[in-house]
């Protein structure tokens, strides 16, 4: 009894051991790429069985860079591109990358499903809303709207780390990172969908993924793109068709994993990225998220093959950037 008792405690104790000595991938960065970036770390560590440990953090996009600049992580889910400030932190460290787009995401405007009153918004009506000078003056949805409730507005959206908070104030005010600073934000999508679930006067933003998985909870609101959008004055719902034909505009968006050269030097690192892009057109529309065309993942597992470094977007983000216009520049990189 005592042998077979020390017998299964070294098996135990080899297994700990074995565990905390496989290599780590440290990942941060966006919470909406988080749940893709999840599920092939999960995917990746069964097929390891062990051999490889995988940490998924969601410090938003902005946070993330930080961490990444500075050589703290391998791989950064980005929910947008990098930015001129980040890239120039990131040359001044030494830290070289591969930009990979991995799929498309639309941000989702929704409110509590008991609004009888909104069934689609316009550009114009959301920058109203969400607009810095909205602040102390847009208190009401009839302040909006007047056809709307003269009911206090409540307003719930990303926090200012978040990539989608950079890509939606740029879409919807016209400058990235103007906003109204009086409304409840968070990093983390599903503290937002609580808020807005919770309170019949709220309208919030989120990847249109959380609103995938929180149906019962929240009701989606048709945008209404306007004069630069395909079809003008046309209320459009998110969904995979509106996104890939670019109808949804201008909230749909590429997003991205960035990856450092110093690490893609690690076996354990590249097999990852590897095993991310092959399995991205079967995983991404599992988690609700838009895939990009078979031949795009062909054209970043090249860039992979062949080192390609920097990125196709030269500092700033694009509204309403299509995917047909997405693969031109990848394939020009």
């Amino acid at each position: 009894m005592l042998t077979n008792f020390v017998v299964s405690l070294s098996v135990v104790i080899a297994a700990a051991l074995a565990h905390a000595q496989a290599p780590v991938i440290k990942i941060d960065g966006s919470s909406t790429v988080f749940p893709i970036t999840e599920a092939m770390a999960e995917e990746f560590q069964s097929s390891q069985r062990g051999k490889v440990r995988v940490t998924v953090g969601i410090s938003g996009t902005g946070g993330g860079f930080k961490k990444f600049c500075r050589g703290e992580t391998d791989v950064q889910n980005a929910s947008r591109p990098i930015q001129a400030s980040e890239i120039e932190t990131c040359r001044k460290a030494g830290i070289k990358f591969l930009e990979l787009p991995i799929a498309y995401d639309a941000t989702a405007v929704v409110v509590n499903p008991k609004n009888t009153w909104l069934k689609s918004i316009t550009v114009a009506e959301l920058k109203k809303m969400w607009e810095p000078g909205a602040q102390g003056k847009i208190n009401t949805w009839a302040d909006v709207n007047p056809a709307w409730p003269k009911e206090k507005l409540k307003l719930y959206g990303a926090g200012s780390d978040s990539g989608t908070f950079d890509y939606f104030t740029e879409a919807v005010v016209g400058k990235s990172k103007s906003s109204r600073g009086d409304y409840t934000a968070s990093e983390d999508d599903n503290t937002l969908v609580t808020g807005v679930s919770n309170d019949l006067y709220a309208l919030g933003y989120v990847p249109l993924a959380y609103y995938e998985e929180n149906k019962g909870k929240l009701k989606v609101v048709a945008i209404v793109g306007g004069d630069k959008a395909p079809k003008k004055n046309e209320a459009v719902l998110p969904g995979r068709e509106t996104v890939e034909n670019g109808s949804y505009f201008p909230l749909s968006r590429p997003i991205f994993i960035y990856v450092s050269e110093k690490s893609m030097a690690k076996a354990e690192v590249k097999e990852f990225v590897n095993f991310y892009i092959s399995k991205s057109f079967e995983i991404v529309p599992q988690v609700k998220y838009v895939p990009l065309p078979a031949k795009a993942y062909d054209m970043v597992k090249d860039h992979v093959k062949k080192n390609k470094l920097g990125t196709v977007f030269g500092g700033h983000s694009e509204v309403g950037l299509k995917i047909e216009e997405l693969m031109k520049r990848e394939g020009s990189l």
